[in-house]
């Protein structure tokens, strides 16, 4: 902690500082409370969007494997676009997921199973489930890093600064007041001395004029 000056300027900006501190405070618990939330029901859609994956996954398995021959579906589907907009949590920018566009080739009907265009679809549908799941993990990973930095913040006020201002303007005050009563005792000292000068000259005077008479 650096040393504070004591003097009565220190003094009104550390009460100033104290009184900044005190009212920024209340605004960071809010948005630390307001991101923790956030993050609660990010990580509820994050964990339901895996769930709706792995259900499609497992719904797709269970026909796809009563073919022995593999099928590539790069060939029939492919991402074209993912399209991403920009949202506002507690004041931090996230991505936000508008959608995914594909490149989409017609399957050969005499060539290809009559299900082939029921996989596409079902493959759509877990491409674009497994884009917004990123989408959402990058929100919790963005808004993880300012509450990171807003906690550091709370601590710095809570523990550090108000604290330390509070200490500040207890040493200058007890100073302050030291020196004050130093002060009135000098005062009074040299009050004192000048009486009790005054008295001794006016008592030689009365003594110098009594043996005059």
């Amino acid at each position: 902690m650096a040393k504070v000056k004591l003097t009565k300027n220190a003094l009104k900006a550390e009460r100033d500082a104290l009184k900044r501190f005190k009212r920024y405070l209340p605004t960071l618990l809010l948005k630390k409370q307001q991101l923790q939330m956030e993050m609660r029901t990010l990580q509820e859609r994050v964990m339901a969007k895996r769930e709706e994956e792995d259900k499609l996954r497992k719904s797709m398995a269970s026909w796809i494997s009563l073919y022995a021959e593999p099928i590539e579906w790069s060939k029939y589907l492919s991402v074209k676009e993912v399209r991403q907009g920009e949202g506002n949590i507690a004041g931090v920018k996230i991505p936000t997921f508008d959608g995914v566009d594909f490149n989409l080739a017609i399957p050969d009907f005499f060539t290809t199973p009559v299900w082939i265009d029921d996989g596409i679809r079902s493959l759509q549908g877990l491409i674009s489930l497994r884009l917004e799941r990123r989408v959402l993990e990058k929100q919790y990973e963005l808004l993880s890093k300012e509450l990171r930095t807003t906690s550091q913040r709370v601590n710095l006020f809570e523990k550090v600064k108000i604290p330390e201002a509070k200490e500040n303007i207890r040493v200058i005050n007890i100073f302050l007041g030291d020196q004050q009563t130093s002060g009135v005792a000098r005062s009074k000292l040299a009050k004192g001395k000048a009486t009790a000068r005054t008295a001794a000259l006016d008592a030689l005077a009365q003594k110098n004029k009594e043996a005059a008479a």
